[in-house]
């Protein structure tokens, strides 16, 4: 069972290393799918009833069977790339670089020093706060939002001391949080303080999908789900990895015992309790970027599933980057109704063709986002919407105006440090990534450069009017 019917009574899992070629095919016309090895619900129901959902399944757990078969070469790869990106700043510089190949004194990159950066950051260098942004500025939230979420990829060392070095402000942890499913340490997180204004906000960053790391995809295609009662449908590969507890759900207290696993969820608002407690007039605020955006959104929810209401009051938004759904319908219309409850402010910005905010696949049962988008087009020009253009990615009408799309971003990339400067230009690296856009049109426009950038860069909309979710009030600037 994909889970004990005390705590789920209502629930899809689907088990793609389960999945026979054979399989794949019997989905299109199999009568009893929750009898076969790569399908787990409760008997007598049937979760993928219609043709259209049917493909919905089909392609979820094709993509998975893939991602499953290039798992290994894809992590050796993707690790040898960021290895090699950190060996010019591990040398000094290409040029001192040469030198130590020469005289046989190369300096191999630590992966936990204070120098050693993510390819999230070598794909965006950026690590400085955007020096136009106050405190009290309509963007100084979404602004901050975005580099803790870019920072959080990072190592303990980097993070620190670009915490405490560039921004001045309070390092509180960096967190690597335990999966009862996986067994394993598959969450990471920061938190820290802003010493601005008394120290009255508190930033947790949830680290989102690592670009060459197989499983962080297969959770952001998987459609399975759990049905929380009275809340909704919730993707199960979210909640596993915010802390779901094996056999018990989401109860309100575990053992924390010196020698127990930490997870996410009951950790961070633990630390979140003590921390806050020692002013009256501080505030939080939780972020991520993808995957990491999901994870924001789903522990402000859990919170809410508990009655947190001192924490809730204590909530001043969430903001979320390239966020892949989280829930059914009916999960949006109960965070709506809490949000509005505790005046809590939700921002789900999406840049133009970013494939991840499209996934899971949208039919309006299984997933849905809900509340409303902050849409920024590849000019960055930004409006408010219910739903992002091209909802599911997958369709042959937007292909070619993706792949034009594609094509300006690669220009786009030499003319923005003439145009806005240097704090724009994209390096050797960054150019080769665009150009994947050009054969996966959305890939690349999934990094966080071009968020940070809408940050800096896009129209200014009015964020406030956000907080209450009134759809007939939200305008451009």
């Amino acid at each position: 069972m994909g889970c004990n019917k005390e705590f789920c009574k209502d629930y899809l899992e689907l088990k793609a290393e389960e999945a026979s070629c054979y399989d794949l095919f019997r989905i299109f016309y199999s009568c009893e799918l929750e009898k076969k090895k790569f399908l787990d619900a409760p008997e007598g129901t049937d979760k993928i009833r219609g043709i259209q959902r049917r493909w919905i399944v089909f392609a979820s757990v094709s993509m998975q069977r893939f991602l499953i078969s290039v798992r290994k070469p894809m992590n050796i790869i993707g690790s040898k790339v960021e290895l090699l990106l950190n060996y010019p700043s591990s040398n000094g510089g290409l040029l001192k670089l040469f030198f130590n190949i020469i005289l046989g004194e190369v300096i191999r990159p630590d992966m936990k020093s204070e120098n050693f950066m993510s390819m999230i950051g070598q794909l965006d260098w950026r690590v400085d706060l955007d020096k136009t942004k106050n405190v009290g500025d309509n963007y100084y939230g979404p602004s901050l939002a975005i580099m803790a979420a870019k920072l959080s990829y990072e190592n303990e060392a980097f993070t620190k001391k670009v915490i405490t070095h560039n921004w001045q402000m309070d390092f509180i942890n960096f967190y690597s949080f335990w999966n009862a499913y996986q067994e394993v340490y598959t969450t990471q997180a920061i938190m820290i303080q802003d010493k601005v204004e008394d120290s009255n906000l508190v930033v947790v960053a949830f680290r989102g999908t690592i670009p060459y790391n197989a499983d962080h995809w297969i959770t952001d295609v998987d459609l399975s789900w759990y049905e929380l009662e009275g809340v909704g449908k919730l993707h199960a590969g979210f909640m596993k990895a915010l802390g779901l507890q094996k056999n018990k759900g989401w109860p309100k207290e575990i053992d924390e015992s010196p020698d127990q696993k930490l997870f996410a969820y009951y950790q961070i608002r633990k630390e979140l309790k003590m921390i806050l407690s020692k002013n009256e007039k501080a505030k939080f605020i939780l972020t991520g970027h993808s995957l990491g955006g999901a994870l924001a959104v789903l522990f402000a929810a859990i919170l809410i599933l508990h009655e947190e209401e001192w924490l809730l009051d204590r909530l001043e938004g969430v903001y979320t980057f390239g966020q892949p759904r989280v829930g059914d319908p009916q999960f949006g219309n109960f965070m709506k109704d809490k949000f509005n409850k505790y005046d809590v402010k939700y921002y789900r910005h999406v840049y133009s063709n970013d494939m991840v905010p499209r996934l899971p696949y949208d039919d309006t049962t299984f997933f849905k986002h809900f509340g409303s988008c902050l849409y920024y087009n590849s000019f960055y020009n930004g409006k408010v919407v219910e739903e992002e253009p091209n909802k599911n990615y997958f369709s042959v009408l937007w292909f070619f105006p993706m792949l034009l799309i594609a094509v300006y971003e690669f220009i786009r990339g030499f003319i923005l440090p003439w145009t806005k400067g240097s704090h724009y230009r994209e390096d050797w690296f960054q150019k080769m990534f665009r150009m994947v856009g050009l054969v996966i049109p959305g890939l690349s426009a999934h990094t966080t450069i071009d968020y940070v950038n809408l940050t800096r860069l896009g129209s200014v909309l009015h964020l406030p009017l956000l907080a209450h979710q009134d759809q007939d009030r939200l305008k451009d600037d």
